[in-house]
């Protein structure tokens, strides 16, 4: 009997060291594989000390180029899109009428001379009076000045570009009847820089100064930022938006802009009356989210594994979310494979903090 009780003793031993084999880890056996992800730092900065909108590039001076009379035109010798010089003849009216007005101003100033210095002989002789030499005088001045209008007329009878610049419209063609000031070319005078016009609501605009500094991004030049500085701001609200237009400088000799360009605009403020920072993270890394109440997942550096965080979320800016507790700036919270994470869960980062 007692012989029996050790040896049941003995099956309950060897029985409890077989499961805690069984249980335990087996030498040999392959750990978790970490999980690759990636990682953003938890910014800081002021979102109500910058406005952003877009706007359209445009050279700094826009001519409008017209005839100073009317008239049929003769030709434009160029094309939107074309670079210029300062001088250079741009359009030209047909000569036909211009060319007969100056004859005709001509033939009168003529004769209105020839009538004066015969009415001085006569007078000279007293065959007529001093009234008669002063109307004829009168008449030759009349006379003169018509002919000096006639020729500026057909002086202005062509368009020469009054600078160096890029031909941004033709308005007209050739055969066009034009009246006078009529704009047929629009020049960009380049030669005094490019400006980014941008339009702001009533709420932005009236916190907007002349001199705060933009950054300004082109699909045109991907990768580069652009610097700008506010010149000009409309004092009255446009009629059919109701919004205010901003004119941004941009300084960039070694570009090669063209009107019309799009421009992503980050204009930075200066209102110490507005402060206070905000906490933003990538919209990729919040997991969860009820109302105000957030899940993301931080980075434990020292373990590289991810560590579930509650957060309390606020506004969205673009691709970024506002976390008003949870987080503080600084700390690296997992974007690309949280998703798929649990807490304390071995990760891999594959690319730098961004």
């Amino acid at each position: 009997m007692k012989r029996q009780k050790y040896l049941v003793i003995l099956v309950a031993s060897l029985l409890i060291v077989a499961c805690d084999q069984e249980t335990g880890p087996r030498s040999g056996m392959p750990t978790a594989v970490p999980a690759p992800v990636r990682t953003a730092e938890v910014a800081s900065f002021d979102e109500r000390a910058r406005v952003r909108t877009v706007g359209i590039l445009a050279p700094q001076d826009e001519i409008r180029l017209a005839f100073k009379t009317g008239g049929v035109v003769d030709h434009i010798d160029v094309e939107a899109g074309d670079r210029v010089r300062e001088g250079q003849v741009l359009a030209v009216l047909k000569s036909t009428e211009i060319d007969a007005a100056v004859a005709s101003a001509r033939e009168a100033a003529e004769n209105a001379k020839l009538d004066l210095d015969r009415g001085r002989r006569l007078r000279e002789d007293e065959v007529v009076t001093d009234e008669l030499v002063e109307d004829l005088a009168t008449a030759y001045r009349v006379a003169s000045a018509n002919l000096r209008s006639a020729r500026f007329n057909a002086r202005f009878a062509r368009i020469e570009s009054p600078a160096g610049g890029l031909i941004l419209d033709r308005l007209a063609e050739p055969n066009e009847l034009v009246q006078g000031g009529q704009p047929v070319l629009v020049l960009g005078a380049t030669g005094e820089g490019w400006v980014v016009r941008a339009a702001l609501a009533d709420r932005d605009v009236v916190r907007v100064e002349i001199g705060n500094v933009a950054q300004l991004r082109f699909d045109a030049f991907p990768g580069r930022n652009f610097i700008g500085t506010v010149s000009r701001i409309a004092s009255s609200a446009d009629r059919q938006t109701g919004t205010f237009e901003v004119e941004i400088r941009v300084d960039a000799e070694d570009a090669r802009f063209a009107r019309g360009l799009v421009a992503r605009v980050d204009l930075a403020l200066e209102d110490p009356a507005e402060n206070g920072a905000l906490t933003v993270v990538p919209l990729t890394a919040l997991v969860e989210a009820d109302g105000v109440q957030g899940l993301v997942f931080t980075l434990d550096s020292a373990k590289n594994v991810a560590r579930r965080q509650p957060v309390v979320v606020g506004e969205i800016f673009g691709d970024r979310v506002v976390v008003r507790s949870g987080l503080e700036p600084g700390q690296l919270v997992i974007t690309d494979g949280a998703a798929w994470l649990s807490d304390g869960e071995p990760v891999r980062v594959t690319q730098g903090t961004g």
